[in-house]
């Protein structure tokens, strides 16, 4: 069990959230368990204020209206945490999102967290207590679940052009065919051992980080509108400290198959791609 703390010693949060026409029924299940996450940080004195801040890119004021409605519903619980709303009148993207967040907010931790995660009621508590106990990891990404089950992989190794062609365009017949080369890049190995481990990419959807990491490179680069943008922050953040794969950290996120989503995703993600190795290195195979 993790160490009980003093309220001395308890650290500030910030947890933004990025949506963009979100499920709204979905949003809610994610604050509210991510509310639950932070009543069992706060008791065992890890945790002390707590600000979310959600940033609505959506650009559309009938479904702004109801993102409050759900803000409203969920903060009335717990007037302890501070909610922010956000409405910027240009929707910049995805980590140009959180980056206005950032700037809102001075915490010890950031929480980068998608609208569509449910959380673990210890996963703020075991995710905050190993970052303070190991102070050369600069960020933590849990083990995931997908909405069947199914294990999410959240870390990864470096990508290949074949790897990823794959994994967003292959039928499952040839994806078996290349099953190995899948399972090494999503890390199958380090999640089966079930340990923490130092891992080359993270999942943008739960990044639990250092602020003052987050804050030393800038955040995200807004070059990425879409996709890969959370690859190229944990090759950023990457000087700076380890990113580890921490298996006590849980969460269940429903998105996923971010290249099967219609041909503005489609054209979101091979944009990116190409930025991403272009700026890294082709990895063709």
């Amino acid at each position: 069990m993790p160490g009980m703390h003093s309220l001395s010693s308890a650290s500030s949060l910030c947890v933004s959230v990025v949506v963009y026409h979100s499920n709204l029924q979905r949003l809610q299940e994610t604050l509210e368990t991510l509310l639950a996450s932070v009543h069992a940080a706060r008791s065992a004195g890890v945790v002390s204020s707590v600000a979310v801040v959600l940033v609505d890119n959506s650009l559309c004021p009938d479904y702004h209206r109801e993102l409050l409605v759900v803000i409203d519903r969920v903060s009335s619980t717990d007037a302890a945490v501070e909610y922010r709303v956000l409405a910027p009148t240009k929707n910049s993207g995805y980590g140009a999102g959180h980056n206005s967040a950032l700037e809102t907010c001075e915490s010890d931790y950031h929480l980068i967290l998608n609208p569509d995660i449910v959380s673990a009621p210890a996963s703020l508590l075991v995710g905050i207590e190993y970052l303070r106990e190991h102070p050369g990891v600069v960020l933590v990404c849990p083990d995931g679940a997908l909405a069947d089950g199914r294990p999410a992989y959240l870390s990864k190794r470096m990508p290949s052009v074949l790897v990823l062609a794959l994994r967003a365009f292959a039928p499952r017949w040839l994806q078996a065919r290349f099953a190995a080369r899948l399972a090494h890049y999503a890390m199958h190995d380090v999640h089966a051992a079930g340990r923490p481990a130092p891992v080359p990419l993270a999942s943008g959807c739960f990044m639990l980080v250092r602020s003052g990491a987050l804050r030393q490179i800038g955040g995200f680069d807004p070059a990425f509108f879409l996709y890969f943008e959370d690859f190229d922050l944990s090759l950023r953040l990457a000087p700076l400290g380890e990113l580890h794969y921490l298996p006590a950290m849980r969460v269940r996120h429903y998105g996923g198959d971010s290249a099967r989503k219609g041909l503005r995703h489609l054209a979101c993600f091979l944009r990116s791609g190409l930025r991403f190795f272009h700026r890294y290195g082709w990895r063709w195979l």
